[in-house]
């Protein structure tokens, strides 16, 4: 299925409050265009409008000095269609692939927050991240988080290592205290991480008894206090993770003066979860999906506050989901699906980076794993603390259960060693892996 067509929509009479009217709108050049195109692509491209709420250029936040709308509509376009393997045409001037570099710098800024992976409690340690260092070399990876009373008190080596192939790394930290707080980002900024991350949306038990996380919501002048004081201990970025707001909070009236209040500390970067919290009557597990996502919300603050990073974090299942949202926002951060279907990171360079990026192969990250077990298990590190990360790597081919249960069974076994990894790997069938 070729979209070159996608290339030809006059793009003409975009004004404040839409597209022009009659033959000359995009809309409905694209809408006579898709008749040709098949259903597959009317269902992809009605999917990607859908998504972002509504098909109002003005309200994406574009500005005098930016590209202009209709441009980035066929970029953006261009790569939900490629995340979705429907190929683009490499005559089409938005193929990431084919663009000019003067296209490239207007549409495809180096935004270092541009595709992040979020940070995950017992998912994201150093193994982990190892991992899905291998399948993209350019998104952002966090830690899980770390909270002050473990950095200032407990094993940082255990705690804070980390690989050097495993940059850009944030270190999230949990805390409400400014002074023990700038005591640990100066202890992260000396083990050379890039960014330290506050946490203001974790909503466990266990975190809101600490008085950090999101019930951190509430005192928004708390955390400009830690922020400023973090700001002061270090040169590296700080920055927060929050939530739209937390019980019987109003997210449009809450998240605004919260953003205000942060950022006038010095706080540039805004990751925002586009759901509530609900501290009392719902599981940390329950208010990862309960809480209904509030997407336009988080649009509306880049709007708002075009001077500050703003990435959208939730419910990002796909590469796909994630593309559609990045005219609106800085950058998104994609949690549960980057762990256990980690394969959706192979197209992240190519697509939201750098169009000549090797694609990764499956088999050689497995190899790779199977290599860096060895190296950490003559540290005295179980097998079976890396294994348990790999067992999403080739979800959906024939062969994938037998490497899932190889993994979880045979990896406990007393005489398991690392090459039980590329063993496992010769049980999925390569015929079944798709060409890029």
């Amino acid at each position: 299925m070729d979209v070159l067509q996608m290339s030809r929509v006059r793009c003409v009479g975009v004004g404040h409050k839409g597209f022009g009217r009659g033959a000359e709108s995009p809309m409905d050049e694209i809408g006579v265009r898709c008749q040709h195109l098949g259903t597959l692509f009317v269902k992809l491209l009605g999917n990607a409008f859908k998504r972002m709420g509504q098909f109002d250029l003005h309200a994406w936040g574009f500005r005098s000095h930016d590209i202009s709308p209709r441009v980035m509509v066929c970029y953006s376009i261009c790569l939900f269609c490629l995340s979705n393997q429907v190929p683009v045409s490499r005559r089409c001037p938005f193929n990431p692939a084919t663009v000019s570099p003067r296209l490239r710098a207007m549409i495809d800024p180096a935004s270092p927050y541009r595709f992040c992976v979020a940070p995950m409690m017992d998912w994201t340690d150093r193994h982990d991240r190892y991992f899905l260092r291998r399948i993209s070399r350019s998104a952002r990876l966090y830690t899980q988080m770390i909270t002050t009373g473990a950095i200032l008190h407990g094993d940082r080596r255990r705690l804070l290592d980390f690989d050097a192939s495993e940059h850009p790394l944030a270190v999230q930290v949990g805390g409400s205290d400014p002074t023990a707080l700038a005591d640990c980002a100066r202890i992260a900024e000396d083990w050379e991480y890039d960014e330290i991350n506050l946490n203001v949306g974790c909503p466990s038990d266990r975190v809101q008894s600490g008085t950090f996380g999101a019930c951190l919501m509430r005192d928004p002048d708390r955390v400009a206090d830690c922020i400023d004081a973090m700001r002061r201990a270090v040169s590296v970025p700080v920055t927060v993770k929050c939530r739209i707001g937390v019980d019987d909070q109003h997210p449009h009236e809450a998240l605004p003066g919260f953003i205000d209040t942060v950022a006038a500390a010095g706080c540039a970067v805004f990751i925002i979860h586009a759901r509530k919290a609900w501290l009392s009557g719902l599981s940390p597990a329950e208010n990862r999906s309960v809480p209904p996502l509030d997407y336009p919300l988080v649009h509306a603050m880049k709007q708002r506050r075009p001077d500050l990073v703003i990435v959208l974090n939730g419910g990002l299942a796909t590469l796909g989901d994630a593309a559609g949202h990045l005219g609106l926002v800085d950058g998104v951060m994609m949690g549960r699906a980057a762990y256990r279907t980690p394969w959706v990171l192979a197209d992240v360079d190519r697509l939201l980076f750098h169009p000549s990026a090797p694609v990764p192969n499956r088999w050689e990250v497995a190899d790779a794993m199977s290599r860096y077990a060895e190296r950490r298990m003559a540290e005295g590190t179980p097998l079976k603390a890396i294994a348990r990360h790999l067992t999403g790597l080739f979800q959906g081919l024939p062969g994938a259960r037998s490497w899932r249960r190889t993994l979880s069974e045979e990896v406990r076994g007393p005489d398991a060693t690392a090459d039980l990894i590329r063993r496992a790997a010769l049980m999925v069938s390569r015929r079944a892996e798709p060409v890029s």
